[in-house]
């Protein structure tokens, strides 16, 4: 593997963030290498959401830097910031679709809005093809409402892959669905992750996504990277902090 290939994608150093008096993010330091899935874990209310939404630039730091294919993020214009965001995916919780349009109308809107030039044909066999990467060709001219809750989960996923984003963010992917189809979503995030080579952070309680998906687990403790290895090498540790995840 080139060193190219090799290189972080995502570099985030001493990143700190506050609510009032409530320290949320003290000092994070983070390193995503490229192709790689590295999954934050922490206990609810430590800061894991608010780390992602910084890296999005929805929210912006106190103090510290997040490198996004060696930009700023914390430095770029709203203008610039939006551009940023066409090549990062975010899957939402809640999936995020709009109840009045279409799954054909869904996977188009981020089309339409971020590549003006692009025709017609263009428009329909992307949303065609992204559609069959998840299954679910069959639910193109249906309504959100039509479908069942992992059913969203994939169109969601296929939205948030429609402009080929380098980076995806995850959060929570597998919440609220039953076993089968949260291992259908992981399975998912594994194909597309090798089919498009992207890397991507997941926020995830579920330990079984972590394991089948994780290449690296960060714990996110008191707003710190508190520990990072692999789920063999955190689930084998002695140390309290780590073991409450994996017991």
């Amino acid at each position: 593997m080139d060193s190219a290939s090799n290189s972080a994608i995502i570099e985030i150093k001493d990143l700190s963030k506050s609510f009032g008096k409530k320290v949320i993010l003290d000092g994070f330091n983070l390193s995503v290498k490229r192709g790689t899935n590295v999954v934050i874990l922490g206990k609810s209310g430590s800061g894991k959401s608010v780390l992602i939404k910084c890296i999005i630039g929805l929210l912006m730091p106190e103090s510290g830097s997040i490198f996004v294919n060696e930009a700023n993020i914390t430095s770029l214009s709203e203008d610039e910031l939006d551009e940023m965001r066409t090549k990062i995916g975010f899957l939402f919780q809640s999936n995020a679709l709009y109840d009045s349009m279409t799954i054909r109308e869904n996977l188009e809107f981020p089309l339409l809005r971020h590549w003006v030039d692009i025709t017609r044909e263009e428009v329909d066999r992307l949303v065609s093809e992204a559609l069959e990467n998840v299954d679910l060709l069959h639910t193109l001219d249906m309504m959100p409402s039509e479908l069942s809750g992992g059913m969203l989960k994939r169109v969601a996923l296929a939205r948030t892959m429609i402009l080929r984003p380098e980076v995806i963010l995850y959060d929570e992917p597998t919440t609220g669905l039953d076993p089968v189809t949260s291992r259908e979503i992981e399975n998912l995030i594994m194909k597309l992750q090798a089919k498009n080579h992207t890397s991507s952070i997941i926020i995830s309680h579920d330990m079984n996504c972590v394991k089948k998906t994780a290449d690296v687990i960060v714990l996110l403790l008191e707003g710190k990277n508190y520990a990072e290895g692999s789920y063999e090498e955190l689930s084998n540790s002695t140390d309290k902090n780590i073991k409450q995840f994996f017991d």
